[in-house]
């Protein structure tokens, strides 16, 4: 099992993010993974810089992997989506994947283009992993479908292909992207859940290597560690179709007004104890991840990445 930091830009401006990420390699963590967000999921949260750019510092200044979870067929066309993959990818030999999912309202709706439903956004999805492999591939690629490409090529191609993962948080979703996915990404939830969601994987199909996203909210006393989460975490809560259709931060705030810390601990793993977090985090592993990363929730990371690298990662290691 290898142990990674999540590199969250909806809390963190990019300039600090790149030095938080460098602390993470210090701290001995293996690997980083980012989301592609041009919005928060709230307005306490407060930040969202442009992933694809930080990645490329990111990139040459650590000699982490990274990856990306990326939306391609609305606010990105999958042919410039592929070119990032690929830039990347070259510059960086076997140190970058993408997971490619089908989006949320509060990042697609810039374009003004009308939100589509759930079937039609894996559909137009589907293409777009179709698309982006082609071009991957080498092939010049015309296509007309949910989304058009004419006469597309990659002129810089990677030596070595990156994987592309699939994002799924329910076992449908898993069991759809077993179709085409390099390895499986997913976030933390109960472990009866993650044990099916992991079959469902599986029993689909599904190769390579899976992840699991941790969130969590450490800090020397409990009422620290459930402040900073309901602070930062109480507006993303809220499961599908919530989540997928709400546009705005300010929309997130309003129907967070009532979210308690028992709300929060549905989706975040909250203790001052160390002791705690190591056997939580290993009980989760234990479903058959081979890489988990690690999301503290809070804005300040230097304590988290510092105490987490010297008291968790080697006991969950040894």
């Amino acid at each position: 099992m290898r142990l990674g930091f999540h590199a969250s830009h909806e809390q963190i401006a990019p300039s600090r993010l790149l030095t938080d990420v460098q602390q993470a390699e210090r701290a001995g963590f293996d690997m980083a993974m980012c989301s592609d967000h041009i919005a928060p999921w709230g307005t306490r949260q407060g930040h969202s810089g442009y992933a694809w750019g930080w990645l490329g510092a990111a990139l040459a200044t650590t000699q982490l992997e990274l990856g990306c979870v990326c939306a391609p067929g609305q606010r990105y066309h999958p042919a410039v989506v592929a070119q990032k993959i690929a830039t990347l990818a070259e510059m960086f030999p076997g140190r970058f994947w993408t997971a490619l999912g089908s989006g949320e309202a509060s990042n697609e709706h810039i374009t003004g283009d009308r939100w589509p439903p759930k079937e039609e956004r894996t559909r137009r999805l589907e293409e777009c992993v179709d698309v982006i492999r082609r071009l991957l591939a080498g092939e010049e690629v015309t296509h007309d479908g949910r989304v058009r490409v004419d006469r597309a090529r990659l002129w810089d191609l990677p030596q070595v292909q990156p994987r592309l993962i699939g994002p799924a948080v329910s076992v449908d979703s898993a069991a759809r992207v077993a179709a085409w996915a390099d390895g499986l990404v997913t976030i933390n939830q109960p472990v009866d859940v993650l044990r099916d969601l992991v079959a469902a994987y599986r029993d689909a199909g599904g190769r390579g290597p899976l992840s699991l996203q941790v969130h969590l909210s450490w800090a020397p006393t409990r009422e620290e560690a459930e402040a900073i989460a309901l602070d930062q975490w109480r507006t993303n809560v809220f499961t599908e179709p919530v989540n997928w259709d709400t546009e705005t931060p300010e929309a997130f705030d309003v129907m967070a007004e009532h979210v308690g810390i028992d709300g929060v601990r549905r989706s975040v793993e909250v203790s001052e104890d160390l002791g705690w977090h190591r056997d939580r985090i290993a009980e989760l592993a234990s479903v058959g991840f081979d890489d988990v990363y690690l999301h503290f929730v809070g804005q300040e990371q230097a304590g988290f990445l510092d105490t987490f690298g010297e008291h968790v990662l080697p006991a969950l290691r040894g």
